[in-house]
């Protein structure tokens, strides 16, 4: 169910809270669900408890789940979750459009691109007229105007 990259520059811990927050957004684990114990949790994946402790406890400090003295940890209701984490995805979006325009992004290509995704177009997966995507993520088109305009200003 839960698989860890350890080649992944985040902290464990991270990366199992991603991974718990998706399967609890998902469905995949229902309101009131019982999640795994701590030791548990631990045993199978091979890791220190604390770091699945740690997991846990960032995961209801953001309301994805609930814990009951002596009985667990539960997923939680998601009503109380979804504007926060609504929020905090568009703080994220402005943050990276912002950093975009600044390094000479086309604001009509990040329009065009944003209206792909709302069309259900997933990105660089084989869509026609879909920006190829390089390795670390970014469109290839974007790579490619910004060596050029290095290229431009070494010339200058």
């Amino acid at each position: 169910m839960i698989s860890l990259n350890y080649r992944d520059p985040r902290p464990i811990y991270e990366q199992l809270e991603e991974k718990l927050r998706r399967l609890i957004l998902s469905g995949a684990i229902g309101e009131g669900e019982k999640l795994p114990s701590v030791r548990e949790l631990a045993s199978q994946l091979a890791i220190n408890p604390n770091t699945i402790q740690r997991a846990y406890r960032e995961l209801e400090q953001n309301g994805f789940i609930y814990s009951v003295p002596g009985k667990g940890s539960f997923a939680g209701k998601l009503s109380g979750v979804d504007e926060g984490r609504r929020k905090e995805l568009r703080d994220k979006l402005l943050a990276i459009w912002t950093e975009l325009l600044q390094l000479g992004e086309n604001p009509e290509s990040l329009i065009a691109l944003l209206k792909q995704i709302a069309m259900g177009d997933s990105v660089g997966g084989g869509v026609p007229d879909a920006p190829e995507v390089t390795a670390a993520g970014a469109p290839k088109a974007f790579e490619a105007g910004t060596a050029a305009k290095k290229e431009e200003k070494r010339n200058d």
